[in-house]
């Protein structure tokens, strides 16, 4: 039940932002069965809830964001019995893999390793504080880096993925490395983290949740066509989507509406 929720915290709030946060900071917010769980239970919850237009993904203060998977416990990866009906357990941490399309702003402190990259690679915006290295120490332990690498290449270079997937923990990426690189959008101190990331979140919300909705669809949908049945695709989405994101907004007043706007 999403009021029994024991390794994450969850809150919504009247501007329509949903704020998880990993809450194991005694084992660096790694991720264990119940995590995994309980998180494929939050995406399909906030997915059907449209009160919910955006989401902040944070952790509990400490030493890292998320180190990934827990060792110390069973294994969600060997423990089933039959291996050819095997799943990756990952895909439940991770909302577009969980059909939910409501925009997930992730804000990174500390370490972040690993299985850690199941958020970071379906995350729409990522930032990160001064003190966030990110790495990925699989091949250190005589693991193949495989699923988490290929999610991620999707954001960044190529080269810079076989660099962090190869090194394993010879090697850890700083904040402004991350920012150089494109894996991170945006660097803040560490007290300025959360309110940042929440400022995002609710500056989306505040737009219409259809045409945020079936942008984001639509441009993650892509991913997995070439260019042009991409475009043909992405047509679909202004036929459906914009009829009703433009019934949810007085567009006249918002031209007429003298705005800041907020400059990168």
């Amino acid at each position: 039940m999403i009021d029994d929720l024991q390794s994450v915290l969850f809150e919504t709030g009247d501007d329509h932002v949903a704020t998880i946060t990993l809450n194991r900071p005694h084992a660096l917010n790694s991720f264990d069965l119940r995590m995994i769980d309980e998180f494929e239970m939050l995406w399909r919850h906030i997915a059907l809830d449209d009160d919910i237009h955006a989401v902040v993904l944070r952790a509990a203060a400490g030493q890292a964001f998320s180190t990934g998977m827990d060792v110390r416990g069973p294994s969600p990866v060997s423990n089933v019995a039959n291996i050819w009906s095997q799943v990756d357990p990952g895909q439940r941490l991770a909302p577009k893999a969980m059909g939910c399309w409501k925009p997930v702003i992730a804000a990174v402190h500390g370490m972040c390793a690993g299985g850690a990259f199941y958020w970071l690679n379906e995350s729409d915006i990522i930032i990160c504080s001064e003190d966030a290295t990110f790495f990925d120490p699989h091949v250190t332990y005589g693991m193949v880096a495989a699923l988490e690498p290929i999610g991620l290449s999707h954001k960044i270079g190529l080269h810079e993925v076989l660099r962090m997937a190869l090194l394993g923990n010879d090697e850890r990426i700083g904040a402004q490395t991350a920012l150089r690189i494109g894996l991170v959008t945006e660097v803040t101190s560490d007290v300025a983290l959360w309110p940042r990331a929440h400022a995002l979140a609710r500056a989306i919300a505040e737009k219409p949740a259809a045409a945020v909705q079936g942008t984001l669809r639509a441009i993650w949908e892509a991913l997995d066509m070439n260019r042009s049945s991409a475009l043909q695709s992405a047509l679909k989405y202004t036929q459906l989507g914009n009829p009703i994101g433009k019934a949810e907004v007085d567009r006249p007043a918002i031209m007429a509406k003298a705005k800041t706007f907020d400059v990168r």
